[in-house]
């Protein structure tokens, strides 16, 4: 197992939480314990980890290279805000892992998988609008149980 954590800061009073993977539960602030946006970057030794989770993960697989993958980042990184406690994170950098890219299957980028319960259930390929992508992921996601 890595040790690989991630600093999130929590939007609502600004403490740094250090996050590390973990299958269950999901990250609170370590202050005032309202639900932290689970936005991680994996790298290839510790993707397996990140995409194991107790909410579905949102896989975004990109390069530094594709405009496209440059557009819909911060749309995926929205969605992961939006969805504290409901949905996970994690961004690959294909350059970096095309081992794990050739294990998806990955033609071309960006392309965005959902994984729940360790398996993919959806994929879907390129740069689409913010509402396009809310309405593809949001029959997958747990119903909101609190608003923090």
């Amino acid at each position: 197992m890595s040790s690989a954590s991630t600093i999130i800061t929590c939007p609502n009073c600004g403490t740094k939480n250090r996050v590390r993977p973990t299958a269950s539960g999901v990250p609170r602030c370590s202050v005032c314990h309202t639900l932290l946006p689970w936005i991680v970057e994996a790298t290839k030794d510790s993707f397996q980890e990140e995409v194991t989770a107790s909410v579905p993960v949102l896989v975004d697989f990109w390069a530094p290279w594709c405009g496209p993958c440059r557009m819909v980042s911060p749309l995926v990184e929205r969605m992961g805000r939006e969805n504290a406690g409901r949905l996970k994170v994690v961004k690959l950098n294909t350059d970096e892992a095309p081992e794990i890219s050739m294990r998806f299957s990955v033609q071309g980028i960006p392309l965005l998988v959902l994984i729940k319960d360790g398996s993919e259930v959806d994929r879907m390929v390129g740069a689409v609008p913010f509402e396009r992508l809310r309405q593809w992921l949001e029959p997958h996601l747990e119903p909101t149980h609190e608003r923090a």
